[in-house]
């Protein structure tokens, strides 16, 4: 078995209305292996994209342990969790996130203007992420004259240009149609299976989550 890269150990998340407490996650335990791909399922409001974004470091718990990447990032400073962040996650969302005014290429490059990579090494690296979704001859288009389908793989490019130790993505194919949705699932089984990339993923669709090795239910902030 593989090393754990998100060990999560009796965790607990409420978020507070003046003096009223909404519990969202309870007693959370779960382990991860490097090399898992994992769909995350359950209604709305049971705390899915939550548990998401505590992984992501994006929110932090009220109380319990998160270790992601070896790193306890429950213990992190703003300034830590800004930079373990862009060292280790790349994230996937369901509207894409892409910036209108800029090109397929400048999309993905994003990530990589934080580092200290040089402008050559940063055009290989988007030239590599772009080729691995089959966009490489799209790298000079905007949002705009992109499908559905191939806005959400230059969304998936973006999350992989830095290879990141995580893949999360929240909704992958919820905006799109089938045949659309069943082409980026293949790219997300591509990426876990060849390229060994973690994968921890959120959806309301059966078929998306058939293509994971392991589904786990979220019901009402507890996990099944």
């Amino acid at each position: 078995m593989n090393e754990s890269i998100v060990r999560i150990q009796e965790l607990y998340k409420s978020y507070y209305r003046d003096s009223l407490e909404i519990p969202v996650l309870h007693n959370i335990n779960l382990d991860i292996p490097q090399g898992q791909f994992v769909a995350l399922m359950g209604p709305s409001g049971s705390g899915k994209t939550t548990l998401l974004n505590l992984i992501a470091g994006i929110d932090k718990p009220t109380s319990g342990n998160l270790a992601v990447a070896g790193e306890e990032i429950s213990q992190l400073n703003e300034g830590d969790l800004a930079r373990w962040r862009a060292r280790h996650i790349g994230f996937i969302f369901q509207f894409y996130n892409l910036l209108p005014v800029l090109t397929a290429f400048e999309n993905v490059e994003l990530p990589l203007l934080l580092t200290s990579l040089s402008r050559r090494e940063r055009r290989e690296h988007v030239e590599t992420a772009l080729s691995i979704v089959g966009l490489a001859d799209r790298m000079k288009h905007y949002p705009r004259q992109l499908s559905g389908g191939q806005e959400q793989r230059v969304a998936i490019a973006r999350a992989v240009v830095s290879d990141p130790s995580l893949l999360l993505a929240d909704e992958p194919t919820g905006d799109l149609d089938k045949t659309s949705a069943e082409e980026i699932m293949t790219l997300l089984t591509r990426l876990n299976r060849e390229f060994n990339k973690t994968i921890i993923m959120v959806t309301h669709d059966p078929r998306a989550a058939d293509k994971a090795g392991l589904i786990r239910q979220l019901d009402k902030g507890e996990l099944q």
